[in-house]
């Protein structure tokens, strides 16, 4: 029979960059994830200035490059094409990266555990060079 869980988390803040937060993700939802089988975890950040991506999780060089990547590819500061900037000159900058990202994970749930495999992780990538805590929805489906 099918069962579901829900975990409201929240990571505490980060730097600008890409950061891994498999280990906090797995420690606040494993006396739940151990009931499950087989499943799906839904990880989904109620946030749009940071994102969630699967990536190496062995060379931390892997997570300097995707935020020199990210730099990079969306412009900021005075010269940025960017109307909205209310909020500061690295927020819509924030919108697009996490747009390019995505603020969601779909992770199998296998024998009580998340199944990444040997290299991934997942990463909280923090857009913004001044941000709070980020929140974080969990919901977990199986059997």
């Amino acid at each position: 029979m099918a069962k579901w869980a829900q975990h409201e988390i929240k990571l505490p803040a980060f730097s600008r960059g890409c950061h891994l937060v498999t280990d906090q993700i797995q420690k606040q939802i494993s006396s739940s994830l151990s009931d499950y089988k087989v499943g799906l975890a839904n990880i989904f950040l109620q946030h749009t200035s940071a994102s969630l991506t699967i990536n190496e999780n062995a060379d931390p060089d892997v997570r300097v490059d995707m935020e020199t990547f990210l730099s990079k590819v969306v412009p900021e500061g005075q010269s940025a094409p960017w109307i909205h900037t209310d909020e500061g000159d690295d927020d819509m900058p924030g919108h697009v990266k996490c747009s390019m990202f995505g603020a969601s994970l779909n992770i199998p749930i296998t024998k009580g555990r998340l199944n990444l495999g040997t290299w991934q992780g997942i990463y909280l990538c923090e857009h913004r060079d001044h941000a709070s805590g980020r929140r974080l929805v969990i919901t977990l489906q199986g059997e």
